[in-house]
């Protein structure tokens, strides 16, 4: 996408888009194009380190300045993500059973999409960390390093359970339609009310299912043509914002549909109910624009830029933050650009459209470098993954995933590595893709 490689790379989107079907509901690849664009600058404009008396620090925009916590209900779009992967997961396990396909062969094809780019940024972050502590990187600071450039694969670690469930969710929403959504929906609000109510903390952790597997049935039905209209549309974002104000004014949930440090709970780790409101809240507006999305998709060049940004979606959003931790090392051995402005002054703000212009320059490179990694091997090419093999390896990456958000991917022993994090990931890694990481897509 840098360099030499922007022509070929805008040449080869060219071609896929005008082979793109007829019944192809393009606002949907507009939709996650757009929600993880939206995260990537969301990231980069909230959250940016600051020295303070010598020392770097995190410096969170959403703490020093509150009022900007509400610009999260605007920049927290996850939830659009999900219901975008709702409608992709219906539309492909629909196909693959209807062409008598095994579980396994389409498990195959879907998370070769989803891990292939996760590969090399683990193996980045991992030899990093090996050689800086080798040469004396103490662990607290190789750890906080780590911890913040790997915050964007928190979301793969839930997505891909979402994803390997969709043969028995989607099985349920085909017996059961929307209720399917209520159920989900009824016990995310029962564990937040009995968390809660008996101060069980640790219970809120089960949201991060049921919270997403609602969002995502909503993608079912989406799909399915059950929110077709404009008011049923209008009634699902009323709906989503009268529950979301309630809970937020009434019931005192956070504003910030992001997290706060410092703040007594968060509304997005784990997630609360406030933030499934803020989900449906957000896919009644973009159910309202479909009609003229669509249309305005009908023109070749948009249509062709946003088939060029899904075909490097996951580079694009793995790497974001591991860009801005490697430009502020760089930075720290510089002059300090950037890094000693108080926040929410006019040279702060001016000084954030320079990073962020920066950040997505270099990001450019990473995803020229890294952006193969996203071709989609032909089916037929592919092994296919037994079902224990799709359970187990998804379990253990979804683990190990879980735990380098949490510790980073700095260790205290000999080694330097986090390695009750690192191992079971890369053994997820081997048992999902079955044909290995780093096979090219046959021509």
């Amino acid at each position: 996408m840098a360099g030499s490689s922007t022509p070929g790379l805008w040449h080869a989107a060219q071609a896929i888009a005008a082979k793109t079907p007829a019944k192809r509901n393009r606002y949907v690849d507009l939709l996650r194009a757009v929600s993880i664009c939206v995260v990537v600058f969301g990231h980069w404009l909230v959250s940016l380190p600051l020295i303070v008396d010598g020392t770097l620090q995190n410096a969170e925009i959403l703490r020093i300045l509150p009022w900007t916590q509400w610009l999260t209900w605007a920049l927290q779009v996850m939830p659009v993500f999900f219901v975008v992967g709702g409608y992709s997961n219906s539309v492909s396990w629909r196909s693959a059973t209807r062409k008598g396909l095994a579980y396994g062969d389409w498990a195959a094809a879907r998370m070769r999409r989803l891990v292939g780019p996760l590969v090399p940024l683990l193996i980045f972050w991992v030899s990093l960390t090996l050689v800086l502590r080798q040469l004396g990187v103490e662990h607290d600071q190789m750890r906080a390093g780590s911890r913040a450039a790997l915050i964007p694969i928190w979301f793969l670690a839930v997505y891909i359970l979402v994803t390997a469930l969709t043969a028995l969710t989607l099985g349920l929403y085909q017996k059961i339609g929307v209720a399917s959504f209520w159920l989900f929906a009824s016990m995310a609000a029962l564990v937040d009310f009995v968390a809660f109510s008996f101060e069980l903390p640790a219970l809120r952790w089960v949201n991060y299912a049921f919270v997403w597997l609602a969002v995502h049935q909503l993608g079912f039905m989406w799909q399915d043509g059950r929110l077709a209209g404009l008011r049923l549309a209008l009634l699902l974002a009323l709906g989503g914002l009268a529950l979301l104000i309630t809970l937020v004014v009434v019931m005192g949930y956070p504003v910030s549909m992001l997290t706060v440090p410092g703040e007594t709970f968060s509304n997005s780790r784990p997630p609360t109910l406030a933030l499934l409101g803020l989900g449906v809240f957000h896919f009644g507006l973009l159910l309202t624009l479909e009609t003229p999305a669509r249309r305005w998709l009908q023109r070749p060049r948009v249509w062709t830029l946003t088939v060029l940004i899904n075909s490097r979606i996951m580079t694009l959003y793995l790497w974001h933050l591991t860009v801005m931790m490697l430009l502020v090392a760089l930075a720290l051995q510089s002059s300090g650009f950037g890094l000693t402005i108080p926040p929410g002054s006019a040279d702060w703000w001016q000084s954030r459209l320079i990073w962020i212009i920066l950040m997505f320059s270099v990001l450019l490179i990473f995803i020229a470098l890294f952006g193969r990694f996203e071709q989609p091997a032909r089916r037929k090419d592919l092994a296919r993954l037994p079902t224990w093999r799709v359970v187990l390896g998804t379990v253990l990456l979804s683990m190990g995933l879980s735990l380098l958000v949490i510790g980073g991917t700095s260790g205290q022993g000999q080694i330097g590595l986090n390695l009750q994090a690192v191992i079971p990931a890369f053994i997820g890694v081997f048992l999902v893709l079955p044909d290995g990481p780093f096979r090219r897509r046959s021509h």
